[in-house]
């Protein structure tokens, strides 16, 4: 897996302060998409130990919430095996951290994925140029949904995040 970027204290995505794994890949291609950048799998710096050591050292800072996973793709197929892992790995070192992972994919299509079990917020779905809302929390068209995945796997229904 291959990566952009790794942003320490952001506050646009997700609650709190937290770090953003920005991942290289997307199929989407979603017209309007604000980080073009991140879609060729084949851009980016290789994700390696030393990455991972970055993010978790940034996780053990007391002010930081959580970690997002964004991009790109986090579920873009040949993201997917190492991105679960670190999820995985994050959630057994980090307890009291949430994990937060922006998709193009709807989780109608991605709820049976083993990833779900680490994740505390998904949003989901395609970024659509002509739903763009400005004055929405944590996305940025009005298909996509904060889903919060615990009470939805709990409720057997989805259940949106409400800040």
């Amino acid at each position: 897996m291959k990566y952009h970027n790794i942003t320490r204290d952001d506050i646009l995505n997700g609650e709190g302060l937290r770090v953003v794994l920005w991942v290289s890949g997307c199929e989407h291609k979603c017209k309007g998409c604000h980080n073009v950048i991140t879609w060729n799998e084949n851009d980016g710096i290789l994700f390696d130990e030393d990455a991972k050591n970055e993010l978790f050292s940034i996780l053990k800072e007391e002010h930081i919430k959580g970690i997002t996973f964004s991009g790109g793709d986090p579920l873009f197929k040949p993201n997917l095996a190492q991105i679960t892992l670190l999820a995985k790995e994050i959630k057994q070192h980090f307890k009291d951290k949430d994990i937060w992972l922006y998709t193009g994919y709807k989780w109608e299509n991605i709820c049976n994925l083993e990833i779900i079990n680490y994740i505390d917020i998904l949003i989901d779905g395609k970024f659509e140029e002509k739903l763009k809302n400005n004055n929405l929390f944590w996305r940025g068209s009005s298909n996509q949904r904060v889903i919060d995945v615990k009470k939805t796997i709990e409720n057997k229904k989805i259940t949106l995040y409400i800040k």
